[in-house]
């Protein structure tokens, strides 16, 4: 796939595409929510189903004014929306698998226009993994989906004001991910999250510490071999390439503050190991990046939560995050070039 064109210089607000996620969740009112923002430092198009928008703001009170694509949103309320209908109505707080078609259509229709270059950049709100296999697609995770499109490799980092922390292994049952560590996979990860710390994130010489996997990282080879098998070996043949890394250090003691105030991000071996400290640091505020695509893609950091749709008391913070993080690194792309 062929990277989006570079952005003159002149040409720098933003344009990011917005698809709220599983109709029956809190992703359609957030978006409302969003709405009701007017911003000059980036635009928006959303991607979905109209009636479910309206019905999120009728949900909450709040107006909202779907305006064509080529429309400018000016005032509160405003949001520019490429109309992709659900195949039946869906109330908040159910799942409905006839609609699975119509979220995959929204992810990947906006997904093209980033990789044609008719848009800066992905902001995503929350699927229902369950719901989307219920009707007849398989679908482990929006991660695989676009990297699947844009046929390239990606890596999932998750990031907050205190941490980000980046996956070796993603979505694997536990028994799995020791065969699923391997050195040229280790090296592909370790590979985009300091390209990505470089160029997405104004980094210029950045520091990663890079976790083991087994307790105390290996403790030597007494509490397993894959530290001195693979994960050592790699960060030998990297640093010589000049790649800061620090590690294979011991999960339980790397997150500490005094030592994360040394890093630039950390690669986990597993979802698991790293992400509950970085929602337990700041869940509201973080955001799920997929790093190694030819655009910037940030999603929300929680769920569908389908208990709360409808009701007006899902809290937006993790969305107003996503979207600024994806404006800041579609204007550090548009503005260096790179690609």
């Amino acid at each position: 796939m062929p990277a989006p064109r570079p952005r003159r210089a002149a040409d720098v607000v933003p344009r990011l595409a917005l698809v709220p996620g599983e109709p029956g969740g809190i992703g359609p009112e957030l978006c409302v929510r969003l709405a009701q923002q007017v911003r000059d430092d980036y635009t928006l198009l959303a991607f979905g189903d109209a009636v479910t928008l309206g019905a999120a703001a009728d949900a909450l009170g709040l107006p909202l004014r779907l305006l064509a694509e080529h429309e400018v949103a000016r005032r509160p309320g405003d949001l520019r929306l490429h109309p992709l209908p659900n195949a039946v109505p869906n109330a908040f707080g159910a799942t409905e698998p006839r609609n699975a078609r119509a979220v995959i259509d929204a992810l990947t229709h906006a997904a093209g226009a980033c990789l044609r270059g008719d848009l800066d950049g992905l902001v995503t709100g929350p699927v229902h993994k369950a719901a989307i296999n219920a009707g007849g697609i398989a679908y482990r995770g929006t991660t695989e989906l676009l990297a699947e499109q844009a046929d390239c490799p990606v890596v999932m980092m998750l990031a907050n004001d205190i941490v980000r922390v980046a996956l070796a292994t993603t979505h694997l049952p536990l028994r799995a991910v020791p065969d699923a560590i391997t050195p040229a996979g280790l090296e592909q990860v370790l590979r985009i999250t300091h390209a990505a710390l470089r160029r997405d994130f104004g980094i210029a010489d950045p520091v990663i510490a890079v976790l083991g996997l087994n307790p105390h990282a290996g403790e030597a080879g007494h509490l397993g071999n894959e530290e001195i098998e693979v994960i050592e070996p790699v960060l030998h043949a990297l640093r010589a390439d000049g790649l800061r890394l620090e590690g294979p250090l011991p999960a339980d003691t790397a997150f500490l503050p005094q030592k994360l105030r040394g890093f630039d991000a950390v690669v986990a071996m597993y979802h698991d190991q790293g992400l509950p400290v970085l929602k337990y640091s700041g869940f509201e505020q973080a955001v799920n990046l997929t790093l190694g695509l030819p655009y910037p893609r940030v999603a929300v950091d929680h769920g569908t939560a389908l208990d709360l749709a409808g009701k007006g008391i899902a809290d937006p913070s993790s969305l107003f995050a996503a979207v600024a993080t994806c404006a800041r690194m579609a204007l550090r792309r548009g503005v260096s070039g790179e690609q």
